[in-house]
């Protein structure tokens, strides 16, 4: 008896190996997303610390509750010479985006 042998070549079974890929970035990208969500969050600086006089259910501030009278400033302290000039109040115009009105044309339209 002769056997007869099927010359068709079997296909290799690629889609198994396409479905294990394509789980295994699936899951690298959740991982990586993950990631990027725990790194995205804002951590306190541990040098801070909470002020729980400026909470919201905090008393109210009167004047058994003020600060010791050593650590308020003295608004009838002179000021001396070399600060008076940064005390100074802004007088000149507020700077601004915009140019004055025949700015550009004086500038030669540029």
């Amino acid at each position: 008896m002769t056997v007869k042998r099927n010359k068709q070549k079997q296909q290799p079974k690629t889609l198994g190996v396409s479905m294990i890929a394509a789980g295994t970035a699936a899951i690298g990208l959740g991982g990586a997303a993950v990631a990027l969500l725990f790194a995205s969050r804002r951590r306190g600086n541990p040098a801070e610390h909470a002020a729980p006089d400026l909470s919201a259910d905090a008393p109210p501030v009167d004047i058994h509750t003020r600060a010791p009278d050593a650590f308020r400033p003295d608004p009838t302290a002179p000021v001396p010479p070399e600060l008076r000039e940064s005390l100074r109040p802004a007088t000149g115009p507020a700077p601004s985006l915009a140019t004055d009105r025949g700015t550009a044309a004086a500038t030669g339209g540029q």
